[in-house]
This record gives structure tokens, sequence and C-alpha cells, in this order.
């Protein structure tokens, strides 16, 4: 093929697998055609979705497993706004994702021509839920657009970028062949020497050390394990940090900063170190820590450092890269951590005395999980009190293990996103944890699953016949109960129906068999669990 021969919307697909872009997740239609005319020969996989909320969950899973951009194709207007709720998920926890998508023809913009699929400005339903949204208004815009999404992903906090590209444009031939316009990635760098150098002070002098790190630590877990172990600090993470020291790890406080007993251990630090975290309240369940500590913050948002938790150093830029450098400035000698391991074996014991009726349910279900899950796996998780307790109670082996929609907290994430980590992680067997309220929101996307997948997802159902935390909290704030016990389909036939291997285990003892047997089986296994049968 000629190169004056391409389209827009071939050369972009082109552009793409250059970048390293193997999998995109959408739904074609009449406004994405020329898209889709670039996939076939591109090298890239197209999973068909059966909604564009679960494209956009599904390259947040995707994602949050590999450590890459997600990306998906959505249709003008209808496709935007379907898809909005997982480019907000993704948003909140920081995850990189790629939404490209048609928009009306050029001359047709904010003119009210009634166009089909028309918004008045598409560009503005995304721009407060995206690093930057922006539209391609000729397709000499494309590859500067994508090289400056990639310098988002790499550069900056990771966050989603949206460009919405003009009919007119996909269609257009252009001038010249711009597919192989990879530009040299820009990258991040330490903190400054004056910050590292104030940071390794106070940390060396500092009587009761400890560190918290999130999402934006992935990357230096090993850095993390040395700066725990040297400092004899206990290491706290977020959700989005579970995993970063092994759950045998002395030091390990776990996510546990939203119960009493994590709250108690935290407030006795003089210096706590807290790596690529927020600080949320969606991570601490309180709206502000105890904290009586000097604080010391790396992250790379500079907008971070003087919010609701204004910090005494701020070390600006990568985790990695900081923490490599604060090491070499600290002394090499391990101090004596048997306090601290005390304190944190304290915490881990009192975490499981402070369980609530409901909770200990959740401890042995979770506990049935952690017997039989392959060592490599991950889970993905919805808006459901099982994962809630799980946030906390659950041990991570590993990072990019545990998959939960933490900031934005929508229901309905637990199922797409875990399909979607599965193309992210092919090799990692995959357990979803889901209620009954959740799972009805995206439950299509089991076609998805059954249609593409050859090795094992695993979807537990946790069916307690209600929206359980919101009954609870209604209850709480003495509110009568409404709208929460929605009468359920026959979830088995559901499932059936879809083409899973279902099984309604009547016993926890039953649930450890059929969990064995799901991660045994290549393909979707959808496993209903009754309240009344986890007692």
């Amino acid at each position: 093929m000629q190169t004056t021969t391409l389209t827009g919307g071939q050369a972009l697909v082109r552009l793409l697998a250059n970048y390293g872009v193997d999998t995109v997740f959408g739904i074609p239609g009449v406004h994405t055609l020329e898209l889709y005319r670039g996939l076939p020969g591109s090298g890239i996989r197209h999973v068909l979705t059966r909604h564009e909320q679960g494209a956009s969950f599904m390259a947040d899973g995707y994602a949050r497993v590999s450590g890459k951009p997600g990306v998906c194709f959505i249709i003008t207007g209808p496709g935007v706004t379907n898809a909005a709720t997982g480019i907000g998920q993704a948003y909140a926890d920081s995850i990189p994702m790629l939404v490209i998508s048609s928009v009306n023809h050029t001359a047709s913009l904010g003119k009210g021509w009634g166009c089909l699929h028309e918004t008045q400005d598409q560009r503005a339903m995304t721009a407060p839920i995206t690093a930057f949204s922006a539209v391609a208004l000729s397709t000499d815009d494309l590859p500067e657009l994508i090289a400056r999404a990639y310098a988002v992903f790499d550069s900056e906090r990771p966050r989603p970028v949206h460009i919405s590209v003009p009919l007119d444009v996909l269609a257009a031939k252009v001038s010249r062949d711009w597919s192989h316009d990879v530009v040299r990635r820009p990258s991040r760098g330490a903190a400054s020497t004056a910050a590292l150098d104030e940071a390794a002070g106070i940390l060396q002098n500092a009587k009761r050390p400890m560190i918290l790190a999130g999402g934006g630590a992935l990357n230096a877990q090993h850095a993390l394990q040395e700066i725990s172990t040297r400092l004899a600090a206990p290491l706290f993470t977020s959700v989005a940090g579970k995993g970063l020291l092994p759950p045998d790890a002395p030091l390990n406080a776990g996510s546990t900063l939203c119960v009493e007993p994590g709250w108690q251990l935290i407030a006795e630090a003089d210096v706590v170190l807290a790596v690529g975290t927020e600080m949320a309240d969606t991570d601490f369940w309180r709206e502000r820590l105890p904290l009586n500590a000097q604080l010391l913050r790396v992250d790379i948002d500079p907008r971070k450092f003087n919010d609701f938790y204004p910090c005494a150093v701020a070390l600006h830029g990568d985790a990695q890269q900081t923490l490599a450098a604060l090491l070499e400035r600290l002394p090499p000698a391990h101090r004596d951590a048997s306090a601290a391991i005390a304190a944190v074996a304290a915490l881990r014991q009192a975490v499981r005395n402070s369980h609530g009726p409901l909770q200990s349910i959740h401890q042995a279900i979770l506990e049935r999980i952690a017997a039989e899950l392959p060592d490599n796996a991950f889970i993905s998780t919805d808006m459901t009190q099982l994962a809630y307790t799980g946030n906390y109670a659950f041990n991570s082996l590993a990072p990019r293990s545990w998959l939960h929609p933490t900031g934005y907290g929508t229901l309905g994430y637990g199922l797409p996103a875990g399909i979607g980590a599965k193309f992210g992680a092919p090799q990692r067997p995959g357990l979803v944890l889901v209620g009954d309220g959740g799972f009805l929101y995206t439950a299509q996307e089991l076609a998805t699953a059954v249609e593409e997948l050859d090795s094992p997802l695993v979807v537990l159902l946790w069916n307690n016949d209600a929206l359980g935390q919101i009954r609870d909290d209604m209850l709480g704030l003495d509110i009568e109960p409404i709208g929460v016990l929605p009468r359920n389909p026959d979830f088995a036939a559901l499932g059936r129906a879809f083409g899973c291997t279902v099984s309604q285990p009547q016993s926890l003892a039953e649930l450890q068999t059929d969990l064995r047997h799901g991660f045994k089986r290549n393909g979707v296994t959808l496993i209903e669990l009754k309240h009344a049968c986890a007692h």
C-alpha cells in the first residue's frame, strides 16, 4: 500500500502498534469504521466488549496488572458517556488509559445541527476526568496528541487521556506516513539533592519511623523493603500498594490504615515517609489520619505536597529513583527492629480480634480463597462488603495482584476489570470477587469472557440478596431501608446461559473444592456463594 493511501484512522492504529499497544477494547460502530479498517494486519488484538463501560473497565484492569496503558476504541456521544464511569475510576486511581473516540464532522462541531450522536462539546465531557482531552482537527494532529499522551503516562502522574477524532479526519488521507513517528519517551527523575539530603537526615534521627506506600510505589518494591529493614520502620500500604512486602515480612503492617489498630499504630510514629500515595480518605475510612509525625512525601505530582497533609520535605520525583538515591544516603547498618516487629505483630492480631460477625464470615471465605489461589493469580474486586474486608484482611503475595476501585468507588468494576487483567497478564489465573448488586451492573461482560478467554477466570459471586452495605448504613443512621432488597435473577441459570461452568457450594468446604477446580479449568467458572452457606 502506498503511504499516500493511508487514512487517518489506519495510520493512527499503526502508530499505536508502534508504541507497543497489543490490545484494544471496544465495540465497533458506524462512527469508528475507519479505525477498524486499520486493525487487520496491525498486530493489535481487538476485544469485543458488550458495553462501552465494560471497555473502559477492561482497559483499567489491563493497565493495573501490566503497567502499560489500557486502550479502548469508542464511538461518538453515547460511547463516550457510557465509558465515562470507567474513565473516572481510572482518573481517581491514577491508572494510565488511552481512550480513542470518534466525534462528528469538523464542520458540525458545536453547531447543534442534530447530527447522529451529537453533543454540544464532547471534549468538555471528559476533560474533568482525564489528564487531558483533545480533538484532532487534522490528521497531522494525531501523532502529536499520541506523543503527548505517552508523555503523561511515562513522566507525569499516570491518568487517562481522551482523544476525539472527527469523522472526516479519520477518513482523510494522511499527507505523509507518520505511523512510525514514535517520539523519545520522557522519563521521570529522582528528587532534588537538597530534598534527598534533608529527608535522609530526618530519617536517620527518627526514633519511630514508619512508611506508607501507594500505587505510585509499585516499581520501588526492593528499595522500600530495604529502607523499611534498615530503619526498622513498619510499612503500611494503601489498597493500590497491596503486596509491596511479602505477607510474612515482619515489618509488613499491610493496608490496615482503615481500621482502629492501624490508626493507633501510625499515631505513634515521629516520622512518616509517604511514597506514591495521595493519602485519601477512601483508603483510610476516616477524614484524617491521626498523624503526630513529620511527614516526608515522595510523589510525581507536585500538587500533593501541600494539600490535606502538608509535608515537612517534598521529594518531587520518581519513586524508584528517589528511594534508590535515599538509600545511598542512609547508613547501611540495620537498626534493632525488635520493638517495631512486636508492634506489627500486635497490630495483626488486633485486626483479627476486631472483626465483627460479618467480617468474621468474610475472613473465613478469604481463608478458603487463600488456600486455593495460585501464587501468581490476581484478584479483581467490586464494591462489595467481602472486598472491603479483603482490602485490609487479605494478604497479597505481590504487587498488581489486588485490583479494587478505591477512589471513585464504582459498582460494576470487578468483572470487566478482571477480564481486562487477563489480557494484560494472560499467564496469570484470575479471580473476581463481586456482590449480587454490582454484578448486575456489568454481568453482560460474561459474554466477552466466555468468548475470548481460554485460561482460568473464576467469578465468585457473593449473594446476600441485598445491597448489603447501603442497607447496613441506613440501619446505622436510623433510616428505614428502601431500595436495598432487590429481586435477583437465577444467577446460576444466567451463568449457564452465557456458557460458564457454574457451581453453587453449600458450605465453605465445598467452596474451597469449587475454587480448586475452577483454577484448573481453562475458561470461565461462576461460583455463586449464598450468605447462608458461608456460616
